[in-house]
């Protein structure tokens, strides 16, 4: 049996993070989503939060198992879990360099573990948790950012960033 770890913040889950989510469903026995706490980013959404979100977006698949990890290294992490893969998207050749680098390390700490790298299509390519963040405030952002969020959390991404703007008003 193949198993996977596909890692991120998913701050919010994007349309690419779950054209990952379904390659890598397709490709593995199981795949094990693994919501990550990173220090070195500011959050929008709790672990909780993005949790139950990517479990909404994600249970269509039923070898997808979404899971929280944090104060470990993803290939420690991934060992934990029996799992051989680590699955990494790449959107770009800023994307590339690091991941390779990232790869390196990971190999060094458990050789056996493999880092798998998917490249989305194009439409996907751009989309990144930031950017869609990014577009929030800008006239007519509730429309704009539908395009890149899945539908199961369009509404909630919508009304707690109203919230937010509501407060600073």
């Amino acid at each position: 049996m193949k198993k996977a770890v596909y890692a991120g913040s998913f701050d919010p889950v994007t349309n690419g993070h779950l054209w990952i989510i379904g390659q890598g469903a397709k490709i593995f026995d199981e795949l094990i989503v693994a919501v990550g706490e990173n220090p070195q980013k500011g959050h929008e959404f709790s672990v909780a939060d993005r949790i139950r979100m990517l479990r909404g977006c994600t249970k269509k698949y039923k070898n997808v198992t979404i899971d929280g990890f944090e104060g470990q290294f993803l290939v420690r992490y991934a060992k934990s879990k029996d799992a051989e893969f680590v699955i990494r998207g790449i959107r770009s050749s800023i994307d590339y360099e690091y991941e390779r680098g990232i790869a390196r390390i990971n190999q060094e700490l458990e050789p056996a573990i493999l880092t798998i790298c998917l490249i989305p299509p194009k439409e996907l390519s751009e989309i990144s948790s930031s950017m869609i963040k990014g577009l929030v405030k800008s006239r007519g952002w509730e429309t704009v950012v539908k395009r890149y969020l899945p539908k199961e959390i369009h509404k909630e991404f919508i009304e707690h960033f109203s919230r937010q703007i509501n407060t600073l008003q």
